[in-house]
């Protein structure tokens, strides 16, 4: 089999199709639970600790025009600046990211057992060919 003929085969398997789907949903939702986290509960959170975490920072190396109190962006442009709350923020993105995605994962699973629980049991088999012969042969024998 030719290279091509091999990449061929394997760009056009299901799983990798359904790969390349899941990760640009997955994109788009990752951006649209960032855009809720960023625009709806960071201020809701930020209203209730009145607190903004993104600001929060520790100057490691105050620059000549350093004053205490400066927002972040500007203090690192004065020193060297260890921004923790930036970090603080993209971890409670994470943690409420990954509920998000349980929650939609126990819903699916949820509904998948509920459509699996609905269906009519099939059929029972019927007898293979292996069996058909071995009824034959028994039903021969039993006329003897």
């Amino acid at each position: 089999m030719g290279f091509v003929q091999e990449f061929k085969d394997f760009a056009l398997k299901g799983n990798v199709f359904d790969m390349a789907v899941g990760v640009i949903i997955g994109g788009a939702f990752g951006g649209l639970v960032g855009s809720l986290l960023k625009h709806v509960m960071s201020p809701i959170i930020g209203l209730a600790g009145n607190v903004n975490f993104t600001e929060m920072y520790f100057p490691l190396k105050k620059g000549a025009g350093f004053t205490e109190g400066m927002k972040y962006t500007d203090a690192q442009s004065n020193g060297a600046m260890l921004g923790y709350g930036a970090f603080l923020t993209d971890v409670i993105n994470f943690i409420i990211l990954a509920f998000v995605v349980f929650l939609m994962v126990k819903a699916f699973n949820t509904a998948k057992k509920r459509f699996e629980a609905e269906k009519p049991a099939p059929a029972p088999a019927g007898p293979t060919t292996d069996q058909k012969l071995l009824m034959e042969i028994r039903d021969l024998l039993a006329k003897r």
